[in-house]
């Protein structure tokens, strides 16, 4: 009997196709021909045309609307489309929108995409330019005037409570840069392919803002990557084993804002984590000790730690050990550190590999892959299986 819950997907979607342009720092061509790259390698991937697909899901800070891709890609009617907010939180969101529109039958085949010039076109490492008249632009007032103006600056004040709370020093987070640039190492696709580091390079790394060094930042990426979601029954007869949805999330913290929630009673913990954590597992049936694979959005190194702590791999303060333990197989793709910077879709495309068994470092036996988003914002999450799980007697 397969594990469902009044609240859950219960399995009855997966992801059937996944494509990407090549990441580079220079694409030299637009993030539309970027975007339509992506989602006809997916396809192709799948098996699937074009005029397969009737629903397409995407960031709101993508620049390639759904209804100009889909024309430009060939597909026709759309009958689904929407767009998830906060950045790289946004990633596993739009496969949980694509798997909800499959599950209610309002779509069949769903395409989601992010696709965008980071490196040579507007740089999100460079941080606020102009405040925008906004409640988010309210919210920013109360960190910029004293300095805050980067993602990594925002990031710093709560990587410093974390170090000073558990008696650590930076030097902690070059375990999460190492393992992630190990495995770039031998991943053609990876922007630092043949590029793996040691503890004392990443210590030695200048400063960005203290407690954070550059190899504790994610690379910027110009790039595209898409993905197709149909149902579980359907993906099974095309191309590529399947990697079923069994549980999809999204969560928001008390007090959240994006990347400056400092006015929370902690700031050592990823709050918005924990409201995901709680839901996937739930959902799904299973426990951090039921994970094979570990795909941890890495934007920035302390937050991949807070992450494991989260989701209890690990107790409070110990995810630096976790992970230099080699407990379990982390960014098997390189990360956004070592890979790319997808905004975590590329991620999610690493999650699929592991369950068809194609990746380039592959995880012997991998039958199930946690994959989450953008951390410090709104964030989500999924289980990724290669089927539904029995139910636990």
């Amino acid at each position: 009997m397969s594990i469902r819950h009044p609240d859950t997907l219960g399995g009855r979607a997966a992801v059937a196709g996944i494509g990407a342009t090549e990441f580079s720092k220079d694409s030299g061509r637009s993030e539309l021909k970027l975007a339509i790259e992506a989602v006809h390698a997916a396809l192709d991937d799948a098996g699937l045309a074009p005029g397969d697909v009737d629903g397409m899901v995407t960031f709101t800070m993508d620049t390639s609307p759904e209804i100009t891709v889909a024309q430009a890609a060939g597909i026709g009617e759309l009958s689904f489309f929407s767009r998830v907010h906060y950045g790289g939180g946004a990633a596993c969101a739009t496969v949980q929108q694509a798997a909800l529109a499959v599950a209610s039958g309002i779509a069949e085949t769903v395409v989601c995409y992010r696709a965008f010039n980071e490196r040579s076109g507007r740089r999100f490492g460079s941080g606020v330019q102009q405040r925008e008249p906004s409640a988010e632009g309210a919210a920013l007032g109360w960190s910029l005037p004293f300095g805050l103006l980067t993602p990594a600056s925002w990031v710093a004040m709560a990587a410093q409570r974390y170090l000073h709370t558990y008696g650590l020093e930076p030097e902690v987070f070059g375990h999460v840069a190492v393992t992630d640039r190990k495995y770039a190492a031998t991943n053609p696709a990876a922007y630092f392919h043949g590029k793996p580091i040691t503890l004392a390079e990443h210590a030695a790394s200048r400063w960005i803002v203290e407690p954070l060094r550059l190899l504790d930042c994610c690379q910027e990426t110009d790039g595209g990557q898409a993905l197709v979601v149909t149902s579980a029954e359907r993906a099974r007869d095309l191309r590529h084993r399947p990697a079923v949805i069994a549980a999809a999330a999204q969560g928001a913290g008390r007090a959240q804002e994006q990347m400056t929630s400092f006015y929370r009673d902690d700031l050592t913990g990823l709050p918005e984590m924990g409201v995901v954590a709680r839901q996937l597992w739930r959902t799904s049936g299973l426990t951090a000790g039921d994970i094979d694979v570990g795909i941890l959005y890495d934007h920035f190194t302390p937050f991949v730690l807070m992450q494991l702590e989260e989701f209890g791999f690990c107790a409070r303060g110990e995810g630096a050990d976790f992970v230099a333990k080699e407990a379990l197989p982390l960014n098997t793709h390189g990360g956004q550190l070592g890979e790319a910077y997808l905004h975590g879709m590329n991620g999610i495309a690493e999650g699929v590999r592991q369950l068809r068994g194609t990746s380039v470092n592959q995880v012997d036996e991998a039958e199930s892959v946690l994959v989450t988003a953008g951390t410090g914002v709104p964030t989500s999450g999924l289980v990724l299986t290669q089927h539904q799980r029995p139910a636990r007697a």
